[in-house]
């Protein structure tokens, strides 16, 4: 439905640079980047407020780069809120209707079935002032579905709400997909690319580095910034070297250090492990198990989490690992001890960078 081709734009001394990526149509498609990374001005080009340096945007398989923003059929809901305060909830639904001269009867009952499809009947007598956030960008997305538009833009739609709010608005953006709308959604929160999204991009200042389902970009993060963006703590650069012959075993030395890791990659190829942090046990003394991987480090720190507390210890890079608060207490983990980790080839993940 939607194309964009090596998509190019320079603004001061920012610029995206060689975006592409197609989105079609039924798809919950979410842009994921830190704040400055462009997101917002991706979104503005796909509606023509912008126009690229160079590249190509498609529609239904038609290049728009020169369609007029009106004649796009594109609908944009901003963070901010952009309803006119001198109109009722119903009178700003029904803007758009009546500026292309609508019949009065059609624009009373198409409201009404926006504000029913958008849980707000209940408002449609209420002045804007008295609306709270979550409320008026319901009113907004209802007034941009009015226009019927092909795409559904949303420019971080659930930033600066309560976790009800939050909540409550991703149930209705969920089932506004699921009744056929194609939506494209920026953000900086990866967890609501995992609750909405069928396919993700993550943008890094001005270039997407990945693309894919939510389970495949953040199971599988092709870069450091992507694992760090999402939460994943141990993550280290390496590469891959034999273990044995004709063995899927392999060894990733990363920073000197030598991991063992199941892997059918080919031979030197340079990637990025991932070590889940509640696999890896710590003991005084080295264990007889069956993991290979076994190493002896200095406690650096801890850290209170959600389930428990993180440990993070240096055996030459610096590991994490999580255990419950009474394994911590039994071992008496303190800061600056020397432990032993171990865990098992088969939990360590070898991503092959992308060339």
């Amino acid at each position: 439905m939607l194309r964009l081709v090596n998509i190019n734009k320079k603004i001061g001394s920012f610029s995206l640079n060689d975006i592409g990526f197609s989105v079609n149509k039924g798809d919950y498609f979410i842009l994921v980047g830190q704040s400055g990374a462009g997101k917002t001005m991706l979104l503005e080009m796909i509606t023509g407020l912008l126009q690229p340096d160079s590249g190509q945007i498609f529609l239904k398989e038609k290049e728009i780069n020169n369609t007029p923003i009106q004649n796009r059929n594109i609908g944009l809901v901003y963070q901010n809120q952009t309803l006119f305060p001198h109109m009722t909830v119903f009178e700003n639904i029904a803007y758009p209707l009546k500026s292309k001269k609508h019949k009065k009867a059609d624009i009373s009952s198409c409201v009404k079935q926006l504000a029913c499809d958008t849980e707000i009947s209940h408002l449609l007598n209420r002045n804007i002032t008295g609306l709270s956030g979550g409320e008026a960008r319901r009113v907004t997305i209802a007034r941009t579905l009015a226009t019927n538009p092909d795409i559904l833009l949303l420019d971080e739609p659930l930033a600066f709400l309560d976790i009800q709010l939050r909540r409550g608005l991703s149930s209705l953006l969920r089932k506004i997909n699921q009744n056929g709308h194609t939506i494209i959604h920026v953000t900086h929160d990866y967890e609501e690319a995992i609750a909405l999204a069928n396919k993700i991009a993550i943008l890094e200042k001005g270039i997407i580095i990945q693309t894919g389902s939510p389970h495949e970009v953040f199971q599988n993060p092709k870069s450091e910034f992507v694992a760090n963006f999402i939460g994943i703590k141990n993550f280290f650069k390496g590469n891959l070297y034999p273990s044995e012959p004709n063995s899927n075993l392999k060894i990733v030395v990363t920073s000197g250090v030598k991991i063992y890791a199941l892997s059918d990659e080919d031979i030197n190829s340079e990637g990025y492990i991932s070590i889940p942090g509640e696999i890896i046990t710590i003991s005084e003394n080295k264990l007889s198990s069956s993991a290979i991987n076994n190493f002896q480090g200095k406690i650096k720190d801890v850290f209170h989490i959600k389930l428990g507390l993180e440990i993070i210890i240096d055996i030459g890079v610096e590991i994490s690992a999580q255990i419950t608060r009474r394994s911590f207490e039994t071992l008496q983990l303190n800061i600056g001890r020397d432990v032993w980790i171990s865990f098992k080839a088969s939990s360590v993940t070898f991503i092959k960078t992308l060339t």
